[in-house]
């Protein structure tokens, strides 16, 4: 094998020269059609985008390449300038008339600055054989482009086969004697790319074998996740894996003044994007952010917590001449107890206004009063000054820590004036406005004692009355409550609001019955929970504040990106409440650039959810409204959604399992009932299971309320109805009742007992309304049992008044689980069979033109050879077959 030996070889195998200046050979005039394709190369490239990082471009080298060529008459150098009269390096070789031909061109060091995996671009010309003389067997359309890693700028004096093989590279478009003539060149572009590197650097090599080439170009180059600036979070450059498919995690560092709970991450792709990016930096109190950066607050502003999104005015009387401060001093003479926060007012203290008189006497006033709606700070005494109208000089000033106090040695018949003050750390009130009260008269309180005689005496008798009718009415109870015979007249005298209950057995009386509260317009029984539709409130935010509880960003760590919704990405994270153990939740974000009716319908959701607290309901930890991303928390279910679940688990559990799953959702099911709500969309994806195989009801979001327009029968603002698991009645005439719900139930069971199998499989949504409409209904699933398809079939009662109810459905599967032999009968077999062939066969997509075919829709594919050796080779076999 020939080879490139150090300096001294033979010409037989030649290296580079020890002397640069007898290098290279001297670079000659190029030739007309190089110079074309020059000046059409020259037109077409462009500056390399901001994620890739050339390690050479031939294009910018001003000097020497530094290549050398073997053999030496092989590829020659084409020296050029362009309209700059900067050089232009050209490979060019064309030996197409010789044969036997193979001409290396091997490039300097190149060093890979770290990178795992390089691209090389090449631009290039090349002709096509077919243009050139005839007879020339040997000439190629084709070139091998090769490399060798070194740590050094000394491996490359070695031999031809240890370098290692990129592609052959061939020419998308190829030009002819003609293009010479037109002044036309068609440029190639072809890019590769090698890794992984485990080396400081490599070698190129160009290996042609009998083709007319001009490399034009060779830009050799990594690709990297530029820095940048996320959140206010600092990425640097990051050379990307040496894999396709790779996301590297890199930690980013918080800007200047900005302060971080969870420390930022995110990920470069394999492509040079920054993406899934995890925590975030926040300005610190006294700084905001503003393009990218925070920024210090200025005189008169004010930030509290690095939570705010920015600098606030000082707010009322209050005021800072310090840049970057956390909040403002009160005004002289205003104050802010200790527990206001930092963006309420300065006020003076708030004056006592509610003043009410009590006992009064001769000699004496007893007054109480309210604590002042703002008090700024404990109070810590009240200061009561009263004297004698029109003898203003005169005052006596009481202090109290109580909000009552009574005035002693007053005159009798006088008019007093009276006003209160209230006393903080922060020092007096105002007082209050003047209350005038008057003491009594001496004969009016000497009347007033002597009339106390006769008025107990009064008192006395008429509680004796009262007591001996009380007495009456307990020991003639019976009539009121069981008869209305010869007793009903003394029932009337006793109480005659009573006889109204007469004939009623005193179980069936409930004195909660007439008592009727409500709540938000709506009314609600005593000790039943009702569902209260969000939708009702003139404020939305009022029903999400009042059904959900409000989470501070910070005690959410947000881990993966598990999915995507709606509304935007679906996480996984970890909730930790203070004073709380650590919980595994999952995160619903509102994308950015929302409107406001997407935030409603987003947080419409939840106000939905945190009515409902079932243990097969899925639990609202709370929502996320007061920073951005908006999100709302709940709890973390392992296994996902029950559909995906059970296919990826076919045939793994037992029927008693299966039911185990089905009592869940029923349960689920009947607390919804119970509340009032209708779920719509009830079906195996919208069921979250957990790793205890708990099945919980999921997936609130669809729209109660249908659209008015009758072209639209199949639609809802919430998106298109689920035709295969809704009711027959809820779509032809927008019926949604816990009835529909049930129907929907039915389909949850034939998918659950089936595997996730898809309900009425390839038949269209119209086909399936009408065969429902005709009474065609789902067959029963392999290996089920009776008692579950027949519930079933229950469930898909047309009349909607002939289902269960979902107390009875639970109350069934209760039984089942009670008692499992009750679930070893199946339904039978050989009607199973003919049911599927006719009513599957017909009504699906047409009928089989095989058994194997038939079998594969019914999932039962792995039989096909048994059916084939036992003589059923044909349809019309199968059609025939019974249970023995």
């Amino acid at each position: 094998m020939r080879g490139w030996g150090p300096p001294g070889r033979s010409a037989a195998s030649p290296s580079a020269p020890a002397s640069p200046a007898g290098r290279y050979p001297a670079p000659r005039r190029a030739p007309l059609w190089t110079c074309l394709l020059l000046c059409a190369a020259l037109r077409t490239l462009l500056a390399s985008p901001s994620n890739e990082v050339n390690l050479l471009d031939s294009r910018t080298v001003m000097g020497d390449l530094g290549w050398i060529a073997f053999p030496k008459n092989g590829w020659e150098e084409i020296g050029e300038v362009d309209e700059n009269y900067a050089p232009i390096h050209t490979y060019q070789v064309c030996k197409v008339m010789e044969q036997n031909q193979n001409n290396w061109l091997l490039t300097s060091w190149i060093s890979n600055e770290g990178a795992s995996r390089i691209f090389i671009e090449l631009k290039f010309t090349l002709r096509d054989c077919n243009s050139l003389p005839g007879g020339l067997g040997t000439c190629k359309e084709t070139f091998n482009m090769y490399y060798f890693e070194s740590d050094d700028e000394h491996g490359r004096n070695i031999k031809e086969n240890q370098y290692i093989k990129i592609d052959t590279i061939a020419a998308d478009e190829s030009f002819t004697e003609l293009d010479l003539g037109d002044r036309v060149m068609k440029l190639n572009t072809e890019v590769r790319d090698v890794g992984p590197l485990s080396k400081a650097g490599f070698y190129l090599a160009f290996q042609d074998l009998g083709a007319c080439i001009a490399l034009v170009s060779v830009r050799v180059y990594y690709k990297r996740c530029p820095s940048v600036v996320r959140h206010l979070a600092v990425f640097p450059d990051t050379i990307t894996g040496a894999d396709s498919s790779q996301l590297l995690e890199v930690a980013g560092s918080c800007v200047n003044h900005s302060v971080t709970e969870e420390p930022p991450r995110m990920h470069c792709s394999a492509e040079g994007e920054w993406l899934v990016p995890i925590g975030k930096c926040m300005c610190k109190a006294g700084y905001e952010e503003k393009n990218g950066t925070c920024q210090v607050c200025r005189p008169g502003f004010f930030k509290a917590s690095p939570h705010s999104q920015s600098c606030s005015k000082c707010p009322p009387h209050s005021y800072t001449q310090e840049e970057a401060s956390t909040s403002c001093v009160c005004e002289k003479d205003y104050f802010r107890r200790e527990s206001d926060p930092p963006t309420m007012a300065c006020t003076t203290p708030s004056p006592i206004t509610n003043v009410k008189k009590g006992k009064i006497a001769k000699n004496s006033i007893s007054l109480s009063w309210q604590e002042p709606d703002r008090p700024n700070g404990i109070i810590l005494e009240y200061e009561i000054k009263y004297f004698e109208k029109d003898q203003e000089t005169s005052y006596t000033i009481i202090k109290s820590k109580e909000t009552t106090m009574t005035a002693e040695g007053l005159k009798p018949a006088s008019v007093y004036v009276f006003q209160i003050r209230a006393r903080t750390a922060a020092g007096y009130g105002v007082f209050s406005r003047r209350f005038e009260f008057e003491t009594i008269p001496v004969s009016v309180a000497a009347s007033s004692d002597q009339s106390q005689i006769p008025i107990i005496a009064v008192s006395v008798t008429v509680g004796v009355i009262l007591l001996a009718v009380v007495m009456g009415f307990l020991l003639s109870g019976s009539c009121c409550e069981c008869g209305c015979g010869r007793a009903s007249s003394l029932c009337a005298v006793a109480h005659p609001s009573l006889i109204w209950r007469c004939g009623y057995s005193k179980a069936k009386q409930d004195p909660e019955e007439e008592k009727m509260h409500f709540h938000n317009g709506h009314i609600k029984l005593p000790g039943v929970r009702t569902y209260i539709d969000p939708h009702t409130y003139e404020d939305p935010n009022q029903a999400v504040h009042e059904f959900a509880k409000e989470i501070e960003a910070s005690c959410i760590t947000i881990e993966r990106v598990i999915g995507a919704g709606e509304f935007g990405e679906v996480c996984s994270g970890r909730l930790k409440l203070p004073g709380k153990r650590e919980l595994p939740v999952a995160i619903k974000t509102l994308k950015v650039g929302y409107t406001e009716k997407q935030r409603r319908d987003f947080l419409g959701e939840a106000s939905i959810m945190g009515q409902f607290d079932h243990p097969n309901i899925i639990h609202l930890e709370g929502v996320v409204t007061k920073s951005k991303p908006v999100m709302i928390v709940t709890e973390y279910m392992e296994n996902g959604s029950l559909d995906t679940f059970l296919k990826k688990n076919d045939g793994q559990f037992t029927v008693i399992q299966l039911v185990g799953m089905l009592r869940g959702i029923a349960a689920g099911m009947k607390y919804l009932s119970d509340m009032g709500y209708v779920h719509r969309d009830l079906a195996a994806r919208n069921i979250l299971i957990n790793s205890n195989l708990v099945c919980k009801v999921s997936d609130f979001g669809l729209s109660r309320v249908l659209e008015d327009d009758p072209e639209a029968a199949y639609t809802t603002r919430g998106g298109k109805i689920p035709i295969r698991w809704t009711a027959p009645e809820a779509i032809a005439f927008r019926k949604f009742t816990s009835a529909s719900d049930v129907w929907s139930y039915g389909i949850v069971m034939w998918e659950v007992v089936s595997y996730g199998e898809r309900p009425y499989w390839e038949m269209t949504n119209q086909d399936v309304i009408k065969a429902v409409e005709e009474g065609y209904r789902l067959p029963s699933p392999m290996d089920c049992p009776a008692a579950l398809y027949q519930l079933m079939l229950d469930c898909w009662q047309k009349d909607r008044n002939s289902r269960p109810k979902f107390d009875e459905i639970v109350n069934m599967l209760d039984k089942l689980i009670r008692n499992p032999s009750s679930l070893k009968t199946l339904v039978n077999a050989s009607s199973r069979v003919s049911t599927l062939l006719a009513e599957h066969g017909s009504l699906g997509s047409g009928a089989y033109r095989s058994v194997g075919e038939w079998l594969e829709a019914i999932k039962m594919g792995r039989y096909t050879e048994i059916f084939m050796e036992n003589g059923y080779s044909s349809m019309d076999a199968v059609a025939q077959v019974t249970l023995e």
